[in-house]
């Protein structure tokens, strides 16, 4: 399978490296800066690194073309996905993301009513990727991706009814020498957090409450132990409810008093904004959006790997009846170890983590065992193909049982 690899980051890094282990996959790797795609291209000898702007929708679709490649693999933040996505489709091949369209709130109840949601302007074009015959396969990361396919098995294998959904994510890592140092694209983690989140009830739809909202502990496992979890904007809020039935859908972030109170600070001071603003005081004025400086002004997380110690863990939560009738509650989630990753491939666990999926979904793709056409989510693919495989990549999932609450 020929892939264009269009973002050479801490993911698009660590999917390079994990791809070079598994023969089914020739990479051209596309960055706007050259030496990145470089670095990520030297995971093996085949690959191709290029310079691409990923907003340059023409010159995306001719460098597939020129490259006969088979599918784009997107690993940009989410501000690039639309053209790409438009590339792939008019270029006629597959695509992959691992984050949607942006949202945009409802301008009177931002708080209340959804407005324009994650992913909206990928299925206003389903259409055209059926009749194409293609298939663009959205949110095929670790939160979403890999908890999207946790959910398709619950609801498969372990649910006859499922009451909640609720996808949990938590971690013990630190950063050495940092005060605060995200270990994720902070541009993204600003936009997921401080936009108001979505959650899903059936009988009302998605709906929308404040930032943070929602404060609950929920206890991880491999030593993390528990975590105070607040609402953060998600994509598995609107893509498992288009294939899962289920009374309730979240997604909830355990991000830390610290962590929300700098988030906080910085929409305050208009330094979440993505629209330029006018540095008048530089000579021959320069216009630059504030978000960009705060990204430029922290350290680059690709590059925190050998200052991080602990571990970080994915999962999903759910609640329901079992196939007996019992009531039964599990959570299906998934341990990356920094050290381990360090180790093994040279990239910081929470990259690792997210980068690690899409390379299983490409080879199911390439393999046959998940076909399909128009815009799917992960959950719309059988979920045991995906799990054996992660297994068989050296990165065990689990499932615990819990004890259902009383009701």
């Amino acid at each position: 399978m020929r892939i264009l690899l269009v973002g050479a980051g801490g993911v698009g890094t660590a999917f390079a490296r994990i791809a070079a282990r598994r023969p089914f996959a020739d990479l051209v790797i596309a960055d706007y800066d050259l030496r990145r795609a470089q670095h990520a291209a030297a995971a093996r000898d085949s690959y191709t690194a290029v310079q691409l702007d990923a907003r340059d929708e023409q010159a995306t679709a001719a460098l597939l073309a020129a490259n006969s490649c088979d599918v784009l693999m997107n690993a940009t933040d989410p501000r690039y996905v639309m053209p790409l996505f438009r590339a792939a489709l008019n270029a006629r091949v597959h695509y992959l993301d691992m984050a949607m369209s942006l949202s945009q709130p409802d301008q009177d109840a931002p708080y209340s009513k959804v407005g324009v949601k994650l992913g909206d302007e990928q299925f206003a074009m389903a259409g055209q990727w059926e009749q194409a015959g293609k298939l663009a396969l959205a949110g095929i990361g670790v939160e979403p991706g890999l908890s999207d396919v946790f959910a398709r098995y619950a609801a498969d294998r372990l649910f006859s009814q499922i009451d909640e959904l609720g996808v949990r994510d938590g971690a013990n890592l630190e950063v050495a020498g940092y005060d605060f140092a995200p270990t994720f694209s902070i541009w993204t983690t600003i936009e997921e957090c401080l936009n108001p989140p979505v959650i899903w009830e059936d009988g009302r739809g998605w709906y929308t409450t404040p930032p943070f909202s929602e404060p609950e502990v929920f206890t991880f496992p491999a030593g993390i132990g528990p975590v105070e979890c607040v609402n953060v904007e998600h994509e598995e809020v609107l893509l498992m409810p288009r294939w899962l039935q289920a009374r309730r859908v979240t997604f909830k972030y355990g991000l830390g008093a610290e962590f929300i109170a700098v988030l906080q600070t910085l929409h305050k001071l208009g330094l979440d904004r993505t629209d330029p603003v006018s540095a008048g005081g530089v000579a021959g004025g320069v216009s630059v959006s504030p978000r960009d400086v705060v990204a430029a002004c922290l350290p680059d997380p690709a590059t925190l790997g050998d200052k991080m110690t602990g571990v970080t863990c994915a999962g999903t939560w759910v609640t329901g009846t079992g196939p007996g009738g019992a009531p039964r509650e599990v959570y299906l989630h998934h341990v990356v170890d920094n050290a381990w990753s360090m180790a093994e491939y040279g990239s910081q666990a929470v990259v690792w983590q997210t980068a690690v999926n899409p390379v299983v979904a490409l080879e199911l793709i390439d393999s046959g065992a998940w076909t399909g056409t128009g815009v799917l989510g992960p959950e719309a693919l059988p979920a045991e193909p995906f799990l054996d495989l992660l297994t068989d990549y050296g990165s065990p999932w689990a499932c615990d049982e819990r004890t259902p609450a009383a009701h």
